[in-house]
């Protein structure tokens, strides 16, 4: 192989022009010949013993061309990126410039490399790290979903139908005189208040009692997902048929001894503050990276391939259709629940993956600027934390993880680390950004 040229032709694009001479192209051909000879076959030969020279003249020179060439591609350009130290986020656009027995090849590759990235002052970020101040009503909170799991249903048949009530109703759906399809169900449970049926039907089901039959006037929402059901006027007429409620129990020491581990409700109530002040801390150190992070982003304008974007893209929905395909799903069955298809579903994925593609750049590029690196201790550290944890040897893990990019990822994480270490906590910014809607 032969690097010719190498022309930075674009942003992010670099064009390569190589030759391969005429005795690595013979040989290519004589390779490719081996290959395909067993299927070739001609009158008066067997088929796998016809020579080269005579299926050069049954089907031209170039018989063996193409594959010679494919086979040469792949290794050629490597070499030439290798040479010219480009590092490529995509698939090379290879274009044959000529081909000849007695010269040779020559190949065009047109290479989009990875992006210069420019950043600065990225030490002294100011992010929010507001840690919420936990509340008797928060813990009263966590205390009910106690009471809720305790709870027991009591029936009514002496009142009207309240809100929070649970009722079972029979109903059937019409537009003007004609039922559609959907609209019925028979003992249909509904908790009312829910939000579970259309705006304004479960308010209608309030004040009835057990026996009524009654109509429930509603209009359907302009973005209701069944198109031909949005905006229109719908009667249901109704029979209510149970009431029951929830009935919560009183807190107590008796309550708490049976329900948890704990022997009172002061002491249950101690660790519910103290879980939920530790779980607001977290909150807090998280809100801080996130705002740090989002700075960071906001400070990468320079050009990128969108081919990145693309890639990452993909990676998103895969992760997506496997973790479907846990659940006994698949990507095909969500598009029929949801209505999208491929491309407006990458859509909704596209943001996420600009974000992140310019934010692993960003920190990249302040790995480098810092001169940051992993030691093969801080490295073999990770390894067995990832062997432990996956109940396996670190060699093993080794031979499954590219260690490459995982060593990239260590150096990622300490570029995070570092910015976050400069970083100027300023619980102000969420005030201002609220001043400012």
């Amino acid at each position: 192989m032969s690097l010719k040229s190498s022309n930075k032709t674009d942003v992010n694009t670099t064009e390569l022009l190589i030759e391969i001479d005429a005795a690595t192209f013979e040989n290519a051909v004589e390779a490719a010949y081996q290959r395909q000879k067993k299927n070739i076959s001609l009158p008066g030969f067997r088929k796998g013993k016809v020579s080269r020279k005579m299926a050069e003249k049954q089907f031209g020179e170039g018989a063996f061309y193409e594959d010679a060439i494919n086979a040469l591609i792949g290794p050629e350009i490597d070499a030439a990126v290798k040479e010219t130290n480009l590092v490529l986020v995509d698939r090379p656009s290879v274009e044959l410039v000529s081909v000849d027995k007695e010269k040779g090849v020559e190949l065009k590759a047109i290479c989009v490399t990875k992006p210069e990235i420019e950043i600065s002052d990225y030490k002294g970020i100011k992010a929010a790290k507001n840690v919420k101040e936990i509340t008797d009503e928060d813990i009263d909170f966590q205390i009910k979903t106690i009471r809720q799991r305790n709870a027991r249903i009591v029936s009514v048949d002496d009142r009207a139908a309240q809100l929070e009530d649970e009722v079972i109703i029979d109903f059937e759906g019409f537009f003007g005189d004609e039922a559609f399809e959907g609209g019925k169900g028979e003992d249909h449970p509904l908790r009312l208040g829910s939000g579970q049926f259309i705006p304004g039907f479960e308010d209608q089901v309030v004040g009835h009692n057990i026996g009524d039959e009654f109509d429930v006037n509603v209009t359907f929402p302009e973005n209701y997902q069944m198109e031909e059901y949005a905006g229109k006027e719908a009667v249901f007429k109704c029979k209510l048929k149970a009431i029951s409620y929830e009935e919560l129990p009183e807190i107590s020491d008796e309550l708490i001894k049976d329900a948890t581990e704990f022997e009172t409700v002061d002491e249950y109530k101690a660790d519910i503050r103290t879980k939920l002040e530790e779980a607001a801390v977290k909150q807090a150190e998280t809100s801080f990276e996130n705002g740090i992070m989002n700075a960071i982003i906001e400070k990468i304008d320079s050009p990128i391939p969108n081919c990145m974007f693309e890639r990452r893209i993909d990676e998103l929905v895969q992760n997506f259709d496997m973790t479907l395909r846990q659940q006994g799903m698949n990507l095909d069955i969500y598009f029929q629940y949801t209505g999208m298809d491929m491309d407006s579903f990458r859509d909704t994925h596209r943001e996420r993956a600009i974000n992140e593609v310019k934010l692993r750049l960003g920190l990249e590029k302040i790995a480098e600027i810092e001169k940051l690196e992993v030691s093969e201790e801080y490295i073999n550290k990770g390894l067995a934390e990832i062997a432990e944890a996956n109940k396996m040897d670190v060699e093993a893990v080794k031979k499954l993880i590219p260690m490459e990019e995982y060593k990239n990822d260590l150096l990622v994480q300490k570029a995070i680390e570092l910015v976050k270490e400069n970083a100027i906590v300023d619980n102000t910014i969420a005030e201002k950004a609220e001043d400012a809607e």
